[in-house]
């Protein structure tokens, strides 16, 4: 009975555990989301890091003056980056928006000619069916153009809020500055107001949680900006040999947004685009942009072993669970998180999990 009663109370127990974490996890997203500028100032000093290290060592400088060198290189590229970025998100999600309903019945003209090549006859497709996937197909345009057209509006009430942009900008720009050159001292400051049991388990979970989370990130968040730039670049080569690449840096983002996805990739995005601009005759930009998505998947492909020093040790489906769930729970954001909340949980659960669960209650 009291074999049962302890094995009942170790149960309980790291149940509840899981529990807190799991509230823990999603506390701490919120907070992310909340201190947002700090958080890219923080990312932005990691990449910025070894600069300074670099040139610190090369120059015999003190850190400080390392790192306000670096500081503004980063600025000037920070801030030049986001005023082209603005400009442009504005002019091309305006023009998208004044043109979507042009190209939403183009997509659906294109569907309707598509089947209506196909000989319902001869393969025995009934009207019914055929109607049936003509209304879907119209029912599917109607929900994307929605899911765009409220996107491109949210997108451009935030990029025209100016004052806010401002102060999330000088905010972390500040910030970055004070985490660059004080970085030491505020590791010392965190450690020496901070019991020293809590200093210790953190130190063991935020070990594990780098090595795994952080190196995923990284090496996940230097392949997307590969993709991104290749797109870009090669989005805008095409416009100005005047093919039909209207909107290159929106597009240019959606690539890389779904390349930020796993299992997905950036053939999800340009392959039907490139099936799409064939079959409405525009061959030329179909072999271009297969030609591009070609050189972006040799280039992910050479640059992924030399960047991802190893697995996450997660089958893909549990990512694909993971991806859904947070799509469920957030929406198309969660999708990212999902993926993200599980690793954090593997690098947490890690020993559990490889000795089994139920064995880890014994």
């Amino acid at each position: 009975m009291a074999e049962d009663l302890s094995y009942i109370y170790k149960v309980i127990k790291k149940v509840l555990n899981v529990f807190l974490i799991i509230v823990g996890i999603y506390i701490g997203l919120k907070l992310a989301v909340f201190y947002m500028p700090f958080i890219i100032a923080f990312i932005i000093a990691l990449i910025i890091e070894p600069a300074i290290r670099y040139l610190m060592k090369k120059t015999n400088l003190t850190r400080k003056m390392s790192s306000i060198i670096i500081f503004l290189l980063a600025f000037s590229i920070i801030i030049g980056s986001i005023t082209w970025g603005i400009v442009t998100l504005i002019s091309e999600s305006t023009n998208l928006l004044q043109t979507l309903n042009i190209y939403i019945d183009k997509a659906y003209t294109q569907i309707q000619n598509t089947m209506g090549k196909f000989n319902i006859t001869k393969i025995s497709i009934s009207s019914n069916i055929s109607n049936f996937m003509q209304d879907a197909s119209s029912e599917i345009l109607f929900k994307v153009s929605g899911w765009l057209t409220e996107f491109l509006t949210n997108l451009i009430t935030v990029i025209t809020s100016i004052p806010t942009i401002a102060i999330y900008t000088v905010i972390t720009i500040l910030s970055l500055y004070f985490i660059c050159t004080d970085r030491i001292y505020m590791l010392d400051f965190m450690e020496y107001h901070m019991p020293s049991k809590w200093v210790q388990k953190i130190a063991i979970h935020i070990k594990e949680i780098t090595k795994n989370l952080g190196g995923y990130l990284k090496a996940e968040a230097t392949l997307i900006f590969v993709s991104f730039a290749i797109s870009v670049v090669g989005l805008y080569i095409l416009k100005f040999f005047r093919m039909n690449v209207t909107y290159p840096l929106l597009m240019a983002l959606a690539i890389a947004f779904v390349d930020a996805l796993p299992i997905l990739g950036s053939g999800t995005v340009m392959v039907p685009w490139a099936i799409m601009s064939a079959l409405n005759g525009d061959i030329r930009l179909g072999v271009a942009i297969t030609v591009l998505w070609i050189i972006m998947s040799i280039a992910r492909q050479f640059l992924t072993p030399k960047i991802v020093s190893g697995k996450i040790g997660i089958h893909p489906i549990f990512t694909l669970i993971a991806m859904y769930t947070g799509f469920k729970v957030i929406g198309v954001m969660g999708m990212l998180v999902g993926p993200i909340v599980l690793i954090i949980l593997k690098s947490i659960f890690g020993n559990r999990l490889e000795e089994g669960i139920s064995n880890s209650f014994r």
